[in-house]
């Protein structure tokens, strides 16, 4: 079985405190795309909030479970380890929730390509990863979040044993590598629902 997780707890500092998950793009909410896309190529969705009143935001949305972090206040990593306890796959595809444009191909490619991975995570150098964007096997996950000592997701991805897929290779399925592009800033949302902006990237779904 093939699981989402979707971390949707952060502070979103980056854009005036506002929750980016609501954005709009093309008429619909960020998470409303992200959850029709994951609809094509998993069997359940997790959103990972910060607490019980946030889960709350969610409710309208038809096909997620939402859930809490157990271990609060330690970003990202405690948003994967409630994910990950929470899912019924083994394997499972993480997403950040400021991704309107993730592309199913490529999602299904990531899983394709898991074989005896603990792990598939993009590439587009040596130092710039996409582990929000990436297929994890949940027992791997787990075993590294029982105990670890940092909460960088670097740390967490070079301690398994991890397919590192450069991003050209995905071109063939998404040729302007539209899936990974992520909203932090208000001037970023400004700028996707330019004109010109929709004239060469992500389409309308």
């Amino acid at each position: 079985m093939r699981s989402a997780v979707v971390l949707v707890g952060g502070e979103a500092r980056r854009a005036n405190g506002q929750e980016k998950y609501f954005f709009m793009y093309e008429g619909r909410t960020f998470i409303e795309r992200l959850v029709d896309s994951l609809h094509q190529v998993v069997y359940e969705i997790i959103l990972v909030a910060r607490n019980p009143e946030q889960c709350k935001r969610f409710r309208q949305i038809e096909g997620i479970r939402c859930i809490s972090d157990i271990r609060v206040g330690i970003g990202p990593i405690g948003g994967l380890h409630a994910g990950s306890l929470a899912a019924r796959g083994e394997l499972i595809f993480v997403s950040a929730c400021d991704m309107p444009c993730i592309d199913p191909a490529v999602i299904g490619r990531l899983f394709d390509m898991i074989d005896n991975y603990d792990a598939v995570i993009p590439r587009w150098n040596p130092d710039m990863l996409e582990p929000l964007h990436a297929v994890y096997r949940r027992t791997a996950l787990l075993s590294y979040l029982e105990s670890h000592d940092s909460l960088s997701l670097r740390a967490m991805v070079t301690s398994v044993s991890a397919l590192y897929v450069p991003v050209d290779e995905l071109k063939i399925l998404d040729p302007d590598l539209k899936t990974f592009t992520n909203i932090n800033k208000l001037e970023d949302l400004e700028k996707i629902n330019s004109l010109d902006w929709k004239q060469t990237h992500c389409p309308p779904k």
